[in-house]
């Protein structure tokens, strides 16, 4: 939750405050500069990789008999090598890396040295551009978090700067993954800190808004989605749709968060190497991306799919359980990888399969089916992480629906509620839980 932090700071030492205060907002700009500049070109080389995943694999599947099996073999070998990397290089690029950035702020741990930078865009372009269902963010935050820590460090800042400005940084990287410089700076205050304070803020808008101007020089500055719909209805009874919603959504939310750290205690008991594990994964995905490429991948295929409506009702189920278990088998192979975008994916199911229920209870009412949709992603965000605002803000950018503030509100206040009743732990906590009793 967020808190206000009163200034009791003297009178007498305001003046130098100031002055730090702008010196702080100088350093926070070049981080998002620097952020925006690699974390831009990370995506760059990502989309790149998904229009070559997703052309190629035809000629795989038909251009050669053998084909599918290089396909196979070249994917398991991509996981196999990123794992390689990360193990030799690098340990603390391995997931997410969002965990390891709460545990370095929460004084837990200490942050990661620079060598972490190549090894999570190296191995983060070999775990999700090959195919594994796995998300750009991990990567952006932790590298942003990595490239702020290095450059405080090289300006000679105190600890209270260092740590402002790296939870800025991984705001930034956040920010430049899904083009949303309102939540990379939001997630900074919501979930990374927990507190509102002025520095704090400076920072992570100053990093935000620069890594985002620089990034857009790379990237263009189209949302990633593009959703169009008509006039949504008032009434309040339809109003309550998106609560309903909120509640199916917060359910399967917590089933996410149980069926990630499942598939990561089913893989440290297995009887095999991290290697192993790895390459036998990698396999599974090169699987996936021969069959049907637009199902691997972190989602975002799926996403604006169910946000146009061109997926068939009856394949939802299906399709949502297959992408929960690919995606929680992906994040077992500890590669570097994030969680947003398949849980955004899982969620734009959801929404879709409620919009379906909502028509059948209200067959007097055109009900558009993208609306339900991005609810439906938000209330994933909340009822998993547990930070609704930074899931609503940075749906709102992702598709540019502004205009659905009151249904975004609604499904995630729903899905929190019914994740809390259920006594799920956020699952950012849960990893970084975990994490720790793996030190001890």
């Amino acid at each position: 939750m967020l808190q206000q932090v009163p200034d009791r700071t003297p009178h007498s030492e305001r003046t130098d405050s100031s002055c730090s205060l702008v010196f702080l907002a100088s350093a926070s700009i070049l981080i998002g500069i620097a952020t925006g500049t690699i974390c831009g070109t990370f995506r760059l080389f990502l989309e790149w990789l998904e229009f070559t995943r997703t052309e190629m694999a035809p000629w795989f599947l038909h251009g050669s008999p053998w084909g599918g099996s290089f396909l196979v073999v070249g994917v398991a070998l991509a996981a196999l090598t990123a794992v390689e990397m990360v193990r030799r290089l690098a340990p603390l690029a391995a997931g997410s890396g969002i965990p390891h950035v709460e545990a370095v702020l929460s004084g837990i741990t200490g942050p990661a040295s620079w060598p972490l930078i190549p090894v999570k865009f190296v191995g983060g372009l070999l775990a999700i551009g090959s195919g594994l269902a796995l998300g750009r963010e991990g990567p952006s935050v932790q590298m942003g978090a990595a490239v702020a820590d290095a450059i405080a460090r090289r300006l000679s800042l105190g600890r209270a700067d260092c740590r402002a400005l790296l939870a800025a940084g991984a705001g930034a990287g956040l920010a430049t993954a899904f083009n949303a410089p309102a939540a990379g700076a939001v997630f900074v205050l919501e979930e990374l800190v927990g507190q509102f304070e002025a520095r704090m803020v400076c920072a992570a808008l100053g990093a935000s808004i620069s890594a985002i101007m620089f990034s857009r020089g790379i990237l263009g500055s189209q949302p990633d989605f593009i959703a169009s719909y008509p006039v949504l209805p008032t009434a309040v009874a339809k109003q309550l749709f998106f609560v309903m919603t909120g509640l199916m959504t917060g359910l399967l939310a917590v089933g996410y968060n149980r069926t990630i750290l499942a598939a990561l205690r089913l893989a440290d008991r297995l009887p095999v190497s991290i290697y192993t594990r790895a390459t036998l994964i990698g396999g599974l995905a090169g699987l996936v991306v021969w069959l049907d490429p637009h199902l691997a991948g972190g989602g975002d295929w799926i996403t604006q799919a169910a946000i146009s409506n061109t997926i068939n009702w009856h394949l939802i189920p299906l399709l949502f359980v297959f992408r929960l278990v690919f995606g929680a088998v992906s994040y077992a192979a500890a590669t570097p990888g994030g969680l947003f975008a398949p849980m955004l994916a899982l969620g734009a199911l959801s929404g879709l399969a409620c919009s379906f229920v909502a028509q059948i209870l209200s067959p007097d009412t055109a009900l558009a089916t993208a609306p339900f949709v991005i609810v439906g992603m938000a209330s994933m965000f909340a009822g998993s992480v547990r930070s609704p605002v930074t899931g609503i803000i940075l749906v709102m950018e992702m598709t540019g629906s502004s205009d659905l503030v009151l249904p975004l509100l609604c499904g995630s206040f729903s899905a929190m509620v019914v994740a809390g009743a259920c006594g799920d732990t956020p699952i950012y906590e849960a990893l970084r839980l975990r994490a720790a009793v793996g030190r001890r």
